[in-house]
């Protein structure tokens, strides 16, 4: 997600900061932002959307002998992409930037508030540097009073802060987001970043800072706060440190999964409710049915989507491909919510969609990873998956955040339209809470699905079979199967396959089945033994054994069907890609493929 550099040195400050966060392109930002300072001096710059517009600011009014410096590219999670909710944060004499969130900050923002703190942003943030301040007020101290605020802050936060009390320093610390200290290749310099990339060139020493380890690097020296840390050598490759030492962009990808769904529930999952401040709750006011539509793994989220709009929210859901409904003659009318799916927010289908929707008055909703993308300029409201740049063409954690904003919408609707108990409300906040864990990656079911891999790489074909939200999830397992490795998948309902797919079943067709024990388990597993009797070669996921399986992966057992879900699209994920890599093919560049599909 959210990017930060910093600099202490003599090179060109402005340009140093500038190419790190370029380097830092690719975790996704809306905004972004510079402070630089020489002796009691400090300039600001910030600028919406792309780092051009940032350059062209920086360029216009920067001077060149800035003596150190700090940088950041944000994601919105609180308060909305503007140039004030832009990071770097200002008190009366300093600034700060910040990964994570400050979970406690309305009470700070209440208690600096009382004593005269002036703040300007809608942004958890700003706390930060207006508690530094009031404990540097009382105590004439920047690294007492750079530890007293660390001390009262809750949640995840890394931090860079520089202050005119100590023009030559930038204090940091780190707990929760990633960020590194560097020492320079020059003599009396340091670097910070919040991943490799904009440190190889200019450092070859770093420390990958640990929770709860911080301190006051100047020119001449770095001061850690503990003795938990250790200095290590940095990766040559550009592209190998963008891919934080995996195979490939899609292995990270599917390794990300659980902190960005994290990012996509900050400032949205409450503790008794949800809340988009994107949107409001009067925009299911009249609303007899939700449409749906998109295209390819967006698609399969929005099927997954409709069975939780249907359950929680009680209100109709129907899911088109962009394609077809583009030139269906589609009824349309003004009860209905029109909803489009886009990682990219500008494939060509879904967007014509839109405008048909747009045209004939619905409301309409995008769900989407770019800002100030074609949807989300068209679109009445926009609700941000916040996954970060995805650069592998197979999309993985895209498919995850997806899901999660709409189930945390349907949920948002259930409350709004008072169709939900307050009980069932409880659990499934408690469940998505614990998605996260679900999407965690242990070595043991990584390697189980190497080794399973080699077993796969013949026959004539796949089905990938489930039952509910199980159906889209095997779609989108049959697709990611095809888009890397090039063989021959389908994803069905498993109920279907004896009303005519069942005739293939011999023991060169692979049967992927998806069994939750909390979900129409006995059904599926019906499903399966007919399957298995006609010599189809089994292998099931599942926390309950099957003992017809020929080959097994064991998923943890949960109380909430939607938890095994993300357990098995990992398994998923990880069984295309092994598969894919087994039969060396371009893992991220598929053939045929592109990432964002502009042409009909």
């Amino acid at each position: 997600m959210c990017g930060i550099v910093g600099y202490i040195g003599k090179q060109e400050t402005t340009k140093i900061l500038l190419d790190g966060l370029k380097e830092l392109e690719y975790r996704g930002y809306d905004s972004a932002g510079i402070a630089v300072l020489k002796k009691d001096k400090i300039d600001v710059f910030k600028a919406l959307g792309k780092l051009i517009n940032l350059e062209e600011k920086v360029k216009t009014s920067a001077s060149n002998d800035y003596e150190l410096g700090i940088g950041h590219t944000r994601w919105a999670t609180h308060g909305k992409p503007t140039e004030l909710n832009a990071h770097p944060h200002l008190g009366e004499y300093s600034y700060v930037v910040h990964n994570g969130i400050i979970e406690n900050y309305k009470e700070l923002k209440e208690e600096l508030s009382s004593k005269g703190h002036k703040f300007v942003s809608q942004t958890d943030t700003e706390v930060i540097v207006h508690l530094f301040e009031n404990f540097y007020n009382q105590l004439n101290d920047t690294k007492k009073a750079f530890q007293n605020t660390i001390s009262r802050l809750e949640g995840a936060f890394s931090i860079l802060l520089i202050t005119k009390a100590d023009p030559t320093k930038i204090f940091f610390f780190k707990h929760g987001s990633p960020l590194i200290v560097a020492q320079g290749n020059e003599k009396e310099e340091v670097l910070f970043s919040s991943s490799d990339a904009p440190l190889i060139g200019l450092a070859s020493s770093v420390v990958y800072l640990e929770d709860g380890v911080g301190g006051i690097a100047s020119a001449n020296e770095i001061e850690f706060f503990n003795d938990n840390y250790s200095w290590s050598s940095l990766p040559t490759s550009k592209q190998f440190a963008q891919k934080d030492g995996y195979r490939f962009f899609m292995e990270k990808e599917i390794y990300e999964q659980s902190t960005v769904v994290s990012d996509c529930m900050i400032g949205r999952l409450k503790d008794n409710e949800i809340l988009f401040d994107e949107i409001e709750s009067s925009i299911i006011d009249g609303i007899n049915e939700i449409k749906i539509c998109a295209c390819g793994t967006s698609y399969h989220a929005g099927l997954t989507a409709s069975y939780l709009f249907e359950r929680l929210s009680k209100v109709k859901c129907n899911v088109e491909i962009a394609s077809e409904f583009r030139y269906k003659d589609p009824l349309l009318t003004k009860d209905t919510l029109f909803i489009v799916i886009s990682q990219s927010g500008e494939t060509a289908d879904t967007l014509e969609a839109l405008k048909m929707a747009k045209k004939a008055g619905l409301k309409t909703l995008v769900v989407c990873n770019v800002d100030n993308s074609s949807m989300t300029r068209t679109a009445d409201a926009t609700i941000l998956t916040r996954a970060g740049i995805e650069k592998g063409v197979a999309s993985t954690k895209a498919f995850s955040t997806q899901t999660v904003v709409l189930w945390m919408l349907a949920l948002y609707f259930a409350k709004a339209k008072n169709v939900i108990s307050d009980e069932v409300l409880q659990k499934e906040l408690h469940t998505l809470r614990e998605v996260p864990k679900s999407l965690c990656i242990s070595d043991k079911i990584h390697e189980k699905m190497k080794r399973l891999s080699k077993r796969y790489l013949h026959g004539h074909g796949f089905f990938f079979i489930g039952r509910d939200v199980f159906f889209p999830l095997a779609l989108e397992g049959a697709l990611k199967l095809k888009e890397i490795s090039y063989l021959h998948a389908e994803g069905y309902p498993a109920g279907e396959m004896k009303h005519g797919p069942i005739a293939l079943a011999d023991p060169e067709l692979f049967t992927i089945a998806l069994m939750p024990q909390n979900l129409l388990y006995d059904k599926i597993k019906s499903n399966v033994e007919e399957l298995s009797a006609r010599d189809s070669t089994i292998c099931a996921i599942s926390p309950l054994d099957f003992e017809l399986a020929d080959d097994f992966v064991k998923i943890n057992k949960t109380d909430h069907y939607m938890l095994e879900f993300f357990e098995m699209l990992i398994v998923l994920q990880l069984f295309s890609m092994e598969i894919s890599i087994r039969l060396g093919n371009d893992v991220d560049m598929p053939r045929n493929l592109a990432k964002s599909v502009t042409v009909e």
